[in-house]
């Protein structure tokens, strides 16, 4: 087997079944999966100025010694690989007895030292001349054609999509898989409710898909203003994965599954997704971050950005502090705290507003309330609960519960339920008071407008 020394792509395909250098940039890469045996493997995508993309085989006895790629675009630097054909396409394989590789960053011009090597990897001295000519060419062309990325007030609808988000805790889940908690400062979409209000008692709406991470304190680290979306890894390369997140820091997504369970969004992780590092100075993460730190500190813009203009007049309230969200009211510290939120109705116990009240006439209700950043419960209960009802009669009652749940109606009087219609409870305003101690919240100085 002849080993020829650095060759561009164009001369290296030419030479089949030999051993070859090739410095190239990186255009994709995939997930390392294992092998039949007990290898793993990755594949790569590389391209140079003197030919179309060519695919790598990268095999390895170790997770660790496979390339740990930063970002589509980076440079990378392969040694004895050896050039193969199949079905008339050529590619090249890594051997992981012999070939040895570095990794480049693809846009940096004036660092030449690279970012990961394999042990059996050595430096030439024209290595830094190729690497700028590469980096030169990259910048003037555009061989990296990203696709669009989705914000998560932008998802629809069940599918792919590709986002860039900010990880804020990484955990296991009760079924031990990987889980991360992304964000980037939007507010996911209302899903409409299949389940019947008369279903709840027996079988509850859940509070969230995956449950929030056990340690308060890493609860308080979280944003309090847009979706926290629960991402679910699918994948068997979990120490690569886990190797590449970091907490705090934002990352490009590919082809994430979004999907929904009882109302609430999640994503999943698979083989066919992707995930990129993004520098802090992105333009995509700078509009992000801006358009959080805006909501932060607004009054208004704190209110869900899918209730705008204004929530729905069914309530009303006495209540006179700035709004506030669902996730404010869970990460409060304060032993006693008022909240005026903007949130939706999605469940009730009991259903039937003849047991509303206790044998001794005192209300006691409990509202599966939410808003883009949580779902929790919250009580509505004895004089509170007098002011919440506000003197409605049964009938009364009925009807605007149905209206405050958002049970779909067939005729314009909304006499008629339409059986096994989908939910879509209002936006509404909705005073809270919390006990951080006793973990409750009880609704108050808000009542329902006749």
């Amino acid at each position: 087997m002849v080993y020829r020394r650095f060759l561009c792509i164009k001369d290296a395909v030419a030479c089949i079944n030999d051993k070859v250098d090739l410095i190239a940039v990186i255009l994709n890469f995939s997930l390392p999966q294992t092998t039949r045996g007990t290898d793993y493997v990755c594949k790569l995508k590389i391209i140079d100025e003197s030919h179309p993309e060519i695919p790598v085989h990268v095999f390895a006895q170790e997770i660790d010694h496979l390339p740990f790629v930063a970002a589509v675009g980076d440079i990378i630097h392969l040694s004895r690989v050896v050039m193969r054909i199949h079905e008339g396409d050529v590619y090249a394989i890594f051997n992981k007895k012999f070939s040895s590789f570095a990794l480049y960053d693809g846009k940096d011009v004036e660092n030449f030292q690279p970012y990961q090597v394999l042990l059996r990897y050595e430096a030439r001295k024209h290595d830094a001349m190729i690497i700028a000519g590469l980096r030169k060419w990259l910048a003037s062309s555009h061989v990296i054609d990203e696709p669009n990325f989705s914000l998560l007030e932008e998802i629809n609808e069940v599918g792919l999509v590709n986002l860039v988000c900010r990880v804020l805790h990484i955990c296991k889940t009760t079924d031990d898989k990987w889980m991360a908690f992304i964000w980037d400062g939007t507010d996911a979409p209302p899903i409409s409710i299949y389940k019947k209000p008369e279903d709840e008692e027996h079988n509850p709406l859940p509070l969230h898909f995956k449950p929030l991470p056990s340690s308060g304190h890493v609860l308080h680290t979280f944003p309090t203003v847009g979706t926290i979306l629960r991402l679910i890894f699918d994948v068997e390369c979990m120490p690569y994965i886990l190797q590449l997140l970091k907490v705090c820091q934002w990352f490009k997504l590919f082809c994430v599954e979004c999907k929904v369970h009882e109302g609430l969004w999640y994503g999943v992780f698979t083989s066919y997704s992707k995930i990129r590092d993004i520098p802090n100075v992105d333009i995509l993460i700078l509009e992000r971050q801006s358009n959080y730190d805006c909501r932060s500190l607004g009054n208004l813009d704190r209110m869900p950005s899918w209730s705008c203009p204004w929530p729905s007049k069914i309530t009303e309230v006495n209540c006179s502090a700035p709004f506030a969200t669902l996730m404010d009211v869970l990460t409060c510290q304060k032993v006693r705290k008022k909240f005026r939120c903007v949130i939706r109705f999605v469940a009730v116990i009991p259903w039937r507003v003849e047991y509303f009240r206790s044998p001794d006439g005192v209300y006691r209700v409990k509202f599966t309330l939410e808003d883009p950043t949580a779902r929790i419960h919250a009580y509505s209960y004895a004089e509170d609960g007098e002011k919440f009802f506000n003197g409605l009669s049964t009938g009364g009652l009925k009807r605007k519960l149905n209206e405050l749940l958002g049970v779909p109606k067939s005729d314009d009087d909304g006499q008629e339920e339409i059986e096994g219609g989908a939910r879509n409870p209002p936006w509404v305003q909705c005073c809270l008071k919390s006990h951080s101690i006793k973990r409750r919240r009880w609704i108050f100085d808000t009542k329902l407008v006749g």
